[in-house]
């Protein structure tokens, strides 16, 4: 039955992990993988997720979830991302469902956006995280591309971006990283975004919005959500896939949810029913253990206090080894301009470095990354960050 199966390529991101465990080098390092690591580059699992354990444990039935998921847990991330005070929450016009993290989000919607606008294609950023491709192929949902990335400035290719959205057919659907744009760390401006959303305006584009790192990109929820904000004043439809994998550090529990604003509340109630029947024959019904931890959190003021103190903390830490790691490369008295490092926010940095730079790192130096240049922010640490700017400085020096 199998014998014409080929292996399948390899993960780009996965890959990396997997070649760094197998390194029996005592000096390697891993900036590679998009989890959180503490200053030891150690995994971190948040006090407020661990007491939020607590009180799950022994309380709680295992019994299934319905098809959309927790009711307290979609609640609790509405007025996350569109507002604790929303006239759409009040007025029922958000249709919601609890999703398998921004991954399983994206994958409802797609689906969702092939099912009923089966004409329909996607517009997704150059660079992106690289599931996108896989997730809309996967749904059979044309892709076409607009420009984002400007590699000689590392920043915004801003004039390219606009070009591209007056160019594309009206009632287009644009892919957007709602902050902290995975590969590149590169955000537009508030300014920038209010551009973008009156020219959305115009030609009646469907924004939606991908926010993996609502709180974790600059350590403020609410600021992190600006660009979402700012498209709902100005009177836009969205979509919105959540994801709690960063800024709760529930990577392995799956915990997110998708939401879609809708003309009034009749039409909320049919989207979200069809939301249902999508994820019937595709999962049937979400996890319940990361939706209790995620609404037992939010839910509780002195739990949600806690959370935005320590997602604070871990957005602090990284802007702190950005800094870090720009000044030591400018100590060693790099040719280069260092300044994206810091400009850039989030998780990742895009280091402008090239695959060949990138694999005499791995050779040479026992680090590892994407071909891409991403550096995974999250794995520098106090105690590697010298070594890193040393290896990226003899890879660098000669351009």
């Amino acid at each position: 039955m199998a014998g014409h199966v080929e292996p399948a390529a390899k993960d780009p991101i996965l890959g990396v992990t997997e070649a760094f465990l197998a390194d029996p080098s005592p000096d390697k390092v891993n900036v590679g993988v998009g989890a959180y690591r503490d200053d030891s580059g150690k995994p971190v699992v948040l006090e407020c997720v661990r007491e939020a354990e607590r009180r799950i444990a022994g309380n709680m039935n295992m019994e299934y979830l319905p098809m959309g998921g927790s009711i307290k847990m979609i609640e609790e991330s509405l007025k996350l991302a569109y507002g604790e005070d929303s006239e759409f929450i009040k007025d029922k016009r958000i249709a919601a469902v609890q999703a398998l993290s921004g991954t399983g989000a994206c994958r409802l919607f797609a689906d969702f956006q092939k099912r009923f606008l089966p004409e329909s294609q996607i517009y997704i950023p150059t660079p992106t995280w690289a599931n996108h491709h896989n997730i809309w192929r996967d749904a059979q949902v044309p892709q076409r591309t607009f420009t984002y990335y400007h590699p000689e400035s590392r920043g915004l290719d801003f004039a390219g971006l606009m070009e591209d959205i007056k160019n594309a057919p009206d009632g287009s659907f644009f892919l957007l990283h709602a902050c902290a744009h995975n590969p590149t760390g590169v955000d537009p401006s508030e300014e920038q975004w209010r551009e973008i959303s009156h020219q959305f305006k115009v030609k009646n584009h469907f924004p939606f919005f991908d926010m993996a790192y609502q709180g974790f990109a600059s350590g403020d929820p609410e600021r992190d959500a600006k660009a979402i904000r700012i498209f709902l004043e100005d009177g836009h439809q969205i979509g919105c896939a959540q994801s709690y994998a960063k800024n709760m550090g529930l990577y392995g529990q799956r915990a997110g949810c998708l939401s879609i604003l809708c003309d009034d509340e009749m039409q909320a109630v049919a989207v979200k029913s069809q939301l249902q029947q999508l994820a019937r024959p595709m999962y049937s019904n979400p996890p319940v253990h990361g939706a209790l931890i995620v609404s037992t959190i939010l839910g509780d003021p002195k739990l949600k206090k806690l959370w935005l103190k320590e997602v604070k903390g871990m957005a602090d830490r990284i802007i702190g080894m950005r800094k870090a790691l720009k000044e030591n490369l400018e100590k060693l008295g790099s040719p280069m301009s260092w300044d994206h490092i810091t400009n850039q926010i989030g998780m990742f940095c895009y280091s402008g470095m090239t695959p060949e730079q990138v694999d005499r790192l791995t050779n040479e130096f026992h680090i590892y990354m994407t071909r891409n240049g991403r550096i995974s922010m999250a794995g520098v640490t106090t105690g590697n960050v010298a070594y890193l700017a040393n290896a990226i400085h003899e890879v660098t020096k000669t351009n």
